[in-house]
């Protein structure tokens, strides 16, 4: 168990330093771009990158399951299912008597509704999930503001492009307001990536396997992993 979560909480971090790699990189691109974009010189534009953060961001939040589930419940009260953090929290850890509001669908507008708390328990990580995703995205934005840009990422609402619970099949825009078929299909290349984006980060993203380094779109990493040097061989190829 020790390890699995040590092994997991690297993958964690690869993956949010990772990140924060690219978006330097296509900073730094984009201000010796003559016309602002990184993909003129072989980089990420900062608004695919946008696109990709709407994406996947969204993708893991139907991981948690319907907003309201009857076996989240179930499986609350058998021990089987906690909330994040649970030992911090100040009530009964019971929560027979707790209630939560969430907006819901009805002819066509949001409404608040209430629930016994046990019932919206996917809603209840879901949100907690969202709030440490957050924290990655203010670590990005705050390298985009060390290399001088104002441009700002951000996370979509939790009812953008989901495809289970509550809020799947109707569209929402990355605020989370409610919007018809004709807006969603005129908008959804400027909020999701489109086959042309995915084309060319596949054209751009091919292998260098030099010691020393580094892919055009990426930047170096701060630090080697236990700050071994830059150059260090992490992988031997036979």
């Amino acid at each position: 168990c020790r390890f699995m979560l040590t092994e997991e909480a690297h993958h964690l971090f690869v993956g949010d330093t990772g990140v924060d790699r690219v978006v330097r990189r296509s900073a730094q691109l984009t201000k010796e771009s003559k016309n602002g974009l990184a993909s003129e010189l072989g980089g990420v534009d900062l608004e695919v990158l946008q696109k990709y953060v709407n994406y996947w961001f969204s993708y893991c939040l139907d991981l948690f399951g319907s907003e309201v589930s009857s076996n989240a419940s179930e499986a609350f009260a058998a021990g089987l299912k906690g909330r994040f953090q649970e030992e911090k929290r100040t009530d009964d850890h019971v929560l027979l008597e707790a209630y939560k509001t969430i907006p819901v669908m009805e002819d066509g507008k949001l409404v608040d509704k209430t629930f016994p708390l046990r019932q919206v328990l996917n809603e209840v990580l879901r949100e907690d999930y969202r709030d440490d995703c957050a924290k990655s995205v203010v670590r990005w934005n705050k390298t985009l503001a060390s290399e001088g840009l104002d441009f700002q990422l951000k996370l979509p609402n939790t009812r953008f492009h989901r495809r289970q619970g509550l809020y799947a099949g109707t569209h929402f825009d990355p605020e989370g307001n409610p919007i018809d078929d004709a807006t969603w299909e005129a908008k959804r290349d400027t909020w999701l990536p489109t086959a042309e984006d995915d084309a060319f980060l596949r054209r751009i993203m091919g292998q260098v396997l030099e010691r020393g380094k580094m892919a055009n779109w990426i930047a170096p990493p701060r630090r080697g992993i236990d700050d071994k040097a830059e150059d260090f061989q992490y992988v031997r190829f036979h």
